[in-house]
């Protein structure tokens, strides 16, 4: 089960100073293109990073639609505790439409 986080509660987090990690996993263009901030590191390479991933805080993945980067969490889900991992629901597609 892929623990999920809001885009309000992730607000929330940041308002409180919420100690946490905000990682990207979509593709480079993609990135280029628009992005909330955070780590970059592509699904593709979400398995040979994962040594590299704090364990001490929360992380927040995220993509366009929120399907790429609950993928990331059940593949580290194989390799790693993943319990302070969480999905940001929906992704980035709503904040990119209102900022066009």
């Amino acid at each position: 089960m892929v623990k999920q986080i809001t885009h309000q509660e992730l607000d929330i987090w940041k308002a409180n100073k919420k100690e946490f990690l905000l990682i990207d996993v979509r593709e480079e263009e993609e990135r280029a293109a628009f992005h909330i901030g955070g780590a970059w590191v592509p699904l593709a390479e979400v398995i040979s990073k994962a040594t590299k991933l704090p364990k001490d805080k929360p992380i927040v993945f995220y993509c366009r639609k929120g399907i790429r980067s609950q993928i990331a969490i059940q593949r580290l889900s194989y390799k790693m505790d993943t319990s302070q991992f969480y999905n940001l629901v929906g992704g980035i597609t709503h904040l990119e439409k209102r900022l066009q």
